[in-house]
């Protein structure tokens, strides 16, 4: 979706949008991380208005994700709805921008440099931002067995416990006495 900047005014309009996220199931395939899978359009609503050259949008948006279990490596559905707030403000166009420390006022923004706001990236980002650190299936799940690899949360595992050690004293096995 694109809004030309001339068109949003100082009175809040409010829109629903679909917006195509397909983008990031084609990133998410190429990395060597293949975590989550996306629905192809994305529904929610949004509010923009601007005050002087600052644009500022508030929306949310919700759907079923996809997502590999970090520690079963199971499939999985999972909800997500997220809020969203994002300030824009004209580019400073300093042409000899140096690297330097971000004030803490500049934390929350973004800039935008042409006539027109695309918001499909922004969006993306807002949905990157709402998936979990860590994909999990469920707060419990037991995991794979280390040894022979069964599932733990399907069924109990075969290998034979290993007797528990303290690392600790393990530098007194490798003493020898009498020597």
């Amino acid at each position: 979706m694109k809004i030309p900047v001339d068109q949003i005014t100082q009175s809040p309009k409010e829109i629903m949008f679909s917006e195509k996220i397909e983008d990031l199931n084609s990133f998410f395939a190429n990395e060597k991380y293949r975590d989550f899978h996306f629905p192809p359009v994305l529904d929610g609503s949004l509010v923009y208005y601007r005050s002087g050259q600052e644009l500022f949008f508030q929306g949310s948006f919700g759907g079923r994700f996809e997502g590999c279990c970090g520690r079963c490596l199971a499939n999985y559905s999972f909800d997500v709805e997220k809020s969203f707030d994002i300030v824009l403000v004209p580019d400073p166009a300093r042409p000899e921008r140096k690297v330097e420390e971000l004030r803490r006022e500049e934390l929350g923004l973004s800039y935008y440099s042409s006539d027109i706001i695309e918001l499909a990236p922004l969006i993306e980002e807002q949905v990157l931002l709402a998936l979990p650190t860590r994909p999990l299936c469920r707060e419990d799940c037991r995991g794979l067995c280390g040894g022979c690899g069964v599932n733990l949360n399907i069924e109990e595992c075969a290998c034979v416990p290993a007797a528990p050690s303290d690392s600790r004293l393990a530098i007194f096995r490798t003493l020898k006495i009498n020597r």
